[in-house]
């Protein structure tokens, strides 16, 4: 029993041992982790404790608030700070063009119609197509004239056989007049020998004037252009039989020249004259053609009640007759105040504008506006230019309203251009 007890007693405290340190590593684990919440407890007061000392520094610094909001500032409702601030400019007076828009036709401004001068016949050749361009007595097409050529040889011949008559009744009178100095022939067959002579000339002259005749109606079957221009329409082709009676064959813009017949209303016809400048737009393509106002219609038309004004234009491919166009006219200038149109307000009593008076209140003015283009409003009434004109706010205004002019920033690299407004804060936004 000695025995056997003593050889358990070492394994006994060897487990022992090994329990001891496991419950020490237990022990040191715990201590680890409540000196890591420490630790984080610490920090987070630190922290804490640093928050609290910056607020109470800053509120330190900004003390005087409350008092400033005591004394009426933006939380009591009242001092300057309310105050709106509205954008303001004074607009001069400016040159300003009256642009009158109109709409019309296009076409040539001097067409020409082209047909038969002659006797006519069959076409034989066409010598143009439209768009191409001619000179002046440039042939446009030919008539046959294989009879006429057969007439003019005719009427030579003639005139030889009139030639020779002539010469034959020219030496009998020679013949005869030295036969009458000699006493062989009496002076009536001397006149008779004279008379016949004459007449044999007169014969030729008759012959040769025939000739001219049939050439010039010959050369007239020819359908040539009476003056230099553009081609417009062709309505012959070989083949076709033309007479006089046959209508138009072809139609010459003179020059090439075309125009706009513009329809305007009476009242804007009226402030209208020869001269007036205008830009004509072709539908269906964006380039402008300038031109002028060369007649303005004498009568309106009582349906319609509107006029034509004839607008000149140079060639162009684009300018197309029987085209539609639009026409912007300059009918004048003059000088006045131009505003934006964010400056100009418009309500059932008209349009109006808010001025800014000497002790920064706010009125209304009403204004009568002219034209209105992309460069802004012009104003005929109302203002004279040298008043301070709300720029955008003044939907948000009423009269008697006080405010703060402030002038428009614009930026150092901008064009000198009005800068877009923009409306001024409220109150409520500033804060």
């Amino acid at each position: 029993m000695n025995f056997e007890s003593g050889t358990i007693a070492p394994a006994a405290t060897a487990q022992d041992d090994w329990g001891f340190e496991a419950e020490q590593r237990r022990q040191s684990r715990r201590r680890w982790i409540v000196i890591g919440a420490v630790i984080a407890a610490l920090l987070l007061a630190i922290f804490a404790w640093m928050s609290l000392s910056g607020g109470g520094s800053e509120n330190a610094k900004t003390g005087a608030a409350p008092a400033e909001n005591a004394k009426g500032g933006p939380a009591g409702g009242g001092g300057a700070d309310s105050i709106p601030s509205v954008t303001v400019i004074t607009p001069g007076r400016s040159q300003v063009e009256r642009v009158i828009t109109a709409t019309g036709s296009l076409a040539a401004r001097r067409e020409m119609p082209v047909g038969v001068a002659g006797e006519g016949g069959q076409i034989v050749r066409v010598l143009v197509e439209p768009g191409q361009w001619v000179r002046a007595g440039q042939v446009l097409a030919s008539v046959d004239r294989s009879v006429q050529v057969q007439q003019i040889a005719q009427l030579a011949a003639q005139i030889r056989v009139s030639e020779a008559d002539a010469r034959l009744a020219q030496a009998e009178l020679d013949r005869a007049t030295a036969l009458s100095a000699r006493g062989f022939i009496s002076t009536s067959d001397l006149d008779r020998k004279t008379a016949t002579r004459d007449a044999a000339n007169a014969r030729v002259r008759v012959a040769r004037a025939q000739l001219n005749e049939s050439r010039a109606r010959t050369g007239r079957l020819d359908i040539t252009a009476p003056a230099a221009g553009l081609v417009l329409t062709r309505g012959v082709e070989p083949g076709q039989v033309v007479s006089a009676g046959s209508g138009v064959l072809f139609r010459i813009a003179r020059g090439g020249e075309m125009e706009l017949l513009a329809q305007l209303s009476e009242g804007d016809l009226a402030l209208l004259g020869a001269g007036a400048r205008a830009t004509v737009t072709p539908v269906g393509t964006a380039q402008a053609f300038a031109g002028q106002i060369w007649q303005v219609s004498p009568v309106i038309d009582p349906q319609s009640r509107q006029g034509t004004a004839r607008i000149e234009l140079s060639y162009s491919p684009a300018l197309r007759p029987g085209g539609f166009a639009e026409a912007r006219i300059i009918a004048g200038a003059s000088l006045s105040p131009l505003l934006p149109e964010s400056a100009v307000l418009t309500d059932e009593q008209g349009s109006y504008v808010y001025v800014i008076d000497r002790d920064n209140k706010a009125q209304r003015r009403a204004v009568t506006v002219g034209q209105v283009s992309d460069a802004g409003a012009s104003i005929l009434s109302g203002i004279d230019g040298s008043e301070r004109i709300v720029l955008s706010a003044g939907a948000f205004l009423n009269p008697g309203d006080v405010v703060r002019p402030v002038r428009p920033v614009r930026p150092a690299s901008a064009a000198p251009r009005p800068a877009t407004p923009r409306p001024a804060a409220t109150p409520s936004s500033a804060r």
